[in-house]
């Protein structure tokens, strides 16, 4: 069955030329003009496979539709958009959104990493170990386990979106070793020098968010400066 793709674009010509681009890649697409429509798409005929979304809509904005996305759904989301400074960009990975790519962009280069995306949701459960107690403490034991793609705190789930639950397994995989921001996204993102470093800083200061006693002064995911981060487990 053919993989579902939606856009979610306010620009009739952009919204055309991708849906035949993402067409011509073997996707069955879905459009939105609004992200209202799009989220009315997603309760009313299932979540798709992956999700672009541009950030400057009418009616609600992209930020709030990743968001409201977010909330219940793990669905690879790429932004496409023409705001690209540094506020911008980071907003929309704090939203929830796994990349992002700016306008105007090549066509090859946003298949690429819709591409890199669905690999990672396909093989997001890593089995080199099975269960890891990342804190051990009695008040906030957390384990991750990524045969069963897990992570639970005092016996409750933690809700991490895809790209954060492989984060966290591959600094897990690599306990008490420093990971570059590169080697994180040629492992994580996949794709080398598309990369930008400020995707894995985004997604680590929301990791810890979840994980951590205090995400201004982290004790598990701790930043090595000039260097990149490391996971200390918690015995």
């Amino acid at each position: 069955m053919s993989a579902q793709l939606m856009i979610v674009e306010d620009d009739t010509r952009v919204r055309t030329s991708l849906r035949l681009a993402m067409e011509d890649e073997g996707y069955v697409v879905a459009e939105a003009e609004r992200a209202e429509a799009a989220l009315d798409q997603v309760r009313d005929f299932g979540v798709p496979d992956v999700m672009i979304v541009d950030l400057m809509l009418g009616g609600m904005d992209g930020y709030t539709c990743i968001r409201e996305v977010r909330r219940d759904h793990d669905v690879p989301i790429i932004v496409v958009s023409a705001r690209d400074d540094t506020h911008d960009v980071v907003a929309a990975l704090e939203a929830g959104a796994d990349d992002f790519v700016t306008k105007p962009f090549e066509v090859k280069e946003l298949t690429a990493r819709i591409r890199a995306l669905r690999r990672r949701t396909r093989n997001s459960a890593d089995r080199d170990i099975t269960e890891l107690v990342l804190d051990a403490a009695p008040d906030r034991r957390l384990i991750l386990c990524p045969e069963r793609g897990s992570l639970r705190l005092d016996g409750r789930d933690v809700h991490l979106t895809l790209t954060e639950f492989r984060l966290l397994c591959e600094l897990a995989q690599n306990d008490s070793l420093v990971l570059s921001r590169q080697v994180l996204l040629d492992k994580i993102w996949d794709r080398g020098f598309f990369g930008d470093e400020r995707i894995v800083d985004v997604h680590v200061r929301r990791l810890r968010t979840k994980i951590e006693r205090d995400a201004a002064d982290p004790r598990l995911i701790v930043t090595v400066r000039g260097l990149g981060y490391r996971l200390d487990v918690q015995a």
